[in-house]
């Protein structure tokens, strides 16, 4: 199961090399370090949260987790932003960012008043909202998003957009993805990269950062098992060299990081907490 279950069809793409690329200059710290704050995407725990979503933010600050990414694309399971806000405070929790569906832009004023009472710096999109999108849909979106940007900057709200692996499917020979990206402002439109999500499409996330470093201020660290795979894995077991990958995030600490996990070999907590043990210790 994935996200695109709930929201769309999930996009698969060929296989494609090993990733890897030489770290850009200036971009490694004389010593190693480790993330300061290590957060989660709410959707790797989505059968849990739907059950009791406050057992599951609890379980999530037990773990050691300090952020969570919010999932407003499916009404947050049901809790009113004030419950859920008094919910992430008694437990030590920040919300930075939350997933938007597309209608939800329709509607961008409450979504930015709910965003005040979560304490959310960040709308994303989370996704094209339809099933099989062309390149006049990532040009119409790009222009919502930075309408939407300029609309909800004087609040103190920043809008992203996440990435599928839909979004690197070549469309006339064109990679939508690099449409978007350049279409939308910088002043008004951030991105978020998700590892795992290029990794199915057999894209290599180095090139990436090296393409539109500047615009990524968040991040979801996912895994995959190979390159072009249709499911993630557990951190560390699969392709993507996360060492690599942190140390080539400019101002690092400064950006938002959540682990997340689709798939999983037992239960979805344990993966959680196998994730946080591999991330939180990882030295780069």
């Amino acid at each position: 199961m994935n996200r695109r279950t709930f929201l769309s069809a999930l996009g698969l793409a060929a296989v494609a090399p090993q990733l890897g690329c030489t770290p850009r200059t200036g971009s490694m710290t004389a010593t190693p370090r480790r993330l300061r704050r290590v957060g989660i995407q709410l959707y790797t725990l989505r059968d849990d949260a739907r059950r009791d979503l406050e057992r599951t933010l609890v379980n999530i600050a037990q773990i050691g987790y300090k952020d969570v990414e919010l999932l407003s694309s499916m009404n947050n399971f049901g809790m009113p932003p004030a419950q859920l806000r008094a919910v992430l405070d008694r437990n030590g929790l920040r919300a930075p960012s939350t997933h938007l569906s597309g209608e939800s832009f329709d509607d961008l004023d409450r979504q930015i008043e709910i965003a005040k009472i979560l304490g959310h710096q960040y709308l994303v999109l989370a996704s094209i909202p339809t099933d099989k999108p062309t390149l006049d849909d990532y040009r119409h979106w790009a222009d919502r998003l930075n309408d939407a940007g300029r609309r909800a900057l004087p609040s103190g709200i920043r809008i992203a957009f996440h990435d599928e692996s839909i979004d690197f499917r070549k469309i006339d020979g064109v990679v939508p993805y690099d449409v978007l990206a350049e279409r939308t402002d910088p002043a008004y439109v951030r991105l978020q990269l998700d590892t795992g999500n290029l990794a199915q499409a057999g894209g290599d996330p180095f090139d990436y950062l090296n393409r539109y470093g500047s615009r990524y201020w968040l991040f979801h660290i996912k895994d995959v098992p190979a390159i072009g795979a249709d499911h993630d894995t557990d951190l560390g077991k699969g392709v993507i060299d996360f060492k690599r990958l942190f140390a080539n995030i400019d101002h690092i600490d400064d950006k938002v990081l959540y682990v997340e996990q689709e798939s999983y070999p037992g239960a979805p907590l344990d993966s959680a907490r196998r994730d946080y043990q591999y991330i939180s210790t990882l030295e780069f």
